[in-house]
């Protein structure tokens, strides 16, 4: 029997269609087994507080009086098709843990991301807003206004929403590492001086000065996204220095906001540019041997430029990542206090009577005995978080401004290609130093509420779970 026409057309058709949907399907599981292709999402929403939100950064009060540029709140979400993490950087000088937490809540319920794999961090910025942190240091600069409570109270939904937008804008794309050395932007900020003692920010062409205490950490990491058809996307920089070059009483990003506009220009409007400050915590821009002012928003264009040009040159060496497998651990570690008596207590509130009367490292220490007094002999909650990229990049989060040397620990330590440690992430204790900075003394001591030894604790935690994810690989 002779089929009729209809038919053979109709069969050609169900083969041809078939065919179809086998190359489809072919093409995308080649798609999806492509090394380095992930699903990657962008956004990015202004947090400029109003004018006269009162201004973080110093042991005084002052009101915002205009604005730059913009602050922002910058998402970055990775999803391996098992496992999403967000990367969420923020023009603050500091977040909460309250802030973190509520953001964390309303991210779970807007996306089907667990809120402990989302990474908080803040650049440290010294011309933003101050925010309610429930520290005896909230009536001093501000924090404890209703502007600054209404600021901090809106942040966690910010933070949610750009957080959703980029989940939502999820597509494939590669991701590629790569690292660049500077040397010329960070310096230690902490001198052996000629007479023994230690310095801290002893002043230009002081000619009492012997040498830095500590090193730097010199190292400019990106992390580069673009699109199957490498359209450029966005970047991930991190980079150890303290972002306090404006000063004054105008709204500022710092010289974070200067790198994210200079790459934007160079790579497109669209292109996202997400800054995490590395351990910093001893670390600032100011050169001793340069007798040139460092300060105010050209400083920061001069930074941020030059961070641009290092990051431009780190993407001529990028490297792909291979593996494109995510994981996400995470350890809350107690810190000791650091240790105070009655008769401190007693001190620091005859200080805090005096009011701008006192000087500055007597105002330093008196918050500080204050704080730790609050907490009734309760350790400090310290999260550690560890998000990893296969075996190539990881993140190491710690909550706090951290000296460079724990840092510079953690990177030697870790088992992975390139190794992002960043401070002020998923909270902030203030500072954390090095053991053998607590018998040096000077500001960043009297200030830290944790006892020696705690910086420690937070490396070998980081070393622990970097150990842990590499080794389960």
């Amino acid at each position: 029997m002779i089929p009729s026409a209809t038919n053979t057309f109709s069969t050609v058709r169900k083969v041809f269609s078939l065919t179809c949907g086998l190359l489809v399907l072919s093409g995308w599981l080649a798609q999806a087994e492509e090394p380095g292709v992930i699903q990657v999402g962008t956004a990015a929403v202004v947090i400029t507080p109003p004018l006269g939100t009162p201004m973080a950064g110093y042991y005084s009060a002052r009101g915002s009086e205009g604005v730059i540029d913009d602050l922002y709140v910058k998402a970055m979400v990775l999803d391996d098709g098992q496992t999403q993490v967000a990367l969420v950087s923020c023009d603050l000088i500091s977040l909460p843990a309250t802030v973190v937490r509520a953001a964390r809540e309303k991210i779970a319920s807007q996306t089907s991301m667990p809120g402990d794999h989302v990474l908080i961090s803040a650049t440290h910025t010294h011309t933003g807003p101050a925010l309610r942190r429930g520290s005896k240091r909230d009536e001093l600069d501000g924090g404890a206004s209703d502007l600054a409570q209404q600021y901090t109270n809106s942040l966690p939904e910010k933070i949610a929403q750009v957080v959703a937008e980029a989940f939502k804008k999820r597509t494939p794309c590669r991701l590629a590492f790569a690292r660049q050395e500077e040397h010329e932007l960070s310096f230690c900020r902490r001198f052996w001086m000629k007479d023994g003692s230690v310095g801290w920010n002893p002043g230009k062409l002081n000619p009492n000065i012997i040498r830095p205490i500590n090193p730097i950490d010199p190292e400019v990491l990106v992390l580069y996204v673009e699109t199957l058809k490498s359209e450029p996307v966005a970047a991930y920089v991190n980079f150890a220095l303290h972002c306090d070059t404006v000063g004054g009483t105008l709204i500022s990003a710092d010289y974070p906001g200067v790198l994210a506009k200079r790459l934007a220009e160079y790579k497109g409007p669209q292109f996202v540019t997400l800054f995490g400050n590395g351990t910093c915590g001893d670390i600032n821009h100011i050169n001793v041997h340069w007798k040139d002012r460092q300060k105010g928003p050209e400083e920061a264009g001069r930074i941020g430029t030059i961070l641009a040009g290092d990051v431009m040159k780190a993407l001529m060496k990028l490297q792909a990542v291979t593996d494109n497998r995510l994981a996400v651990r995470r350890e809350i570690v107690p810190l000791p206090l650091a240790p105070i008596t009655e008769e401190d207590v007693k001190r620091a509130k005859e200080i805090i009577a005096q009011g701008s009367k006192a000087k500055f490292l007597e105002q330093v220490f008196a918050y500080k005995v204050l704080d730790v007094a609050d907490r009734n002999g309760q350790p400090l909650e310290a999260e550690v978080q560890v998000i990893t990229l296969g075996r190539d990049v990881a993140w190491v989060a710690l909550p706090g401004e951290i000296f460079v040397d724990l840092g510079l620990s953690i990177k030697a330590v870790s088992p992975f290609r390139q190794t992002f440690v960043v401070e002020l992430a998923n909270g902030s204790l203030g500072y954390i130093p090095n053991r053998s900075a607590y018998a040096e003394g000077q500001y960043e001591v009297v200030s830290a509420r944790c006892a020696e030894g705690s910086g420690e604790m937070l490396v070998n935690a980081a070393q622990r779970l970097l150990a842990e994810v590499y080794g389960g690989e």
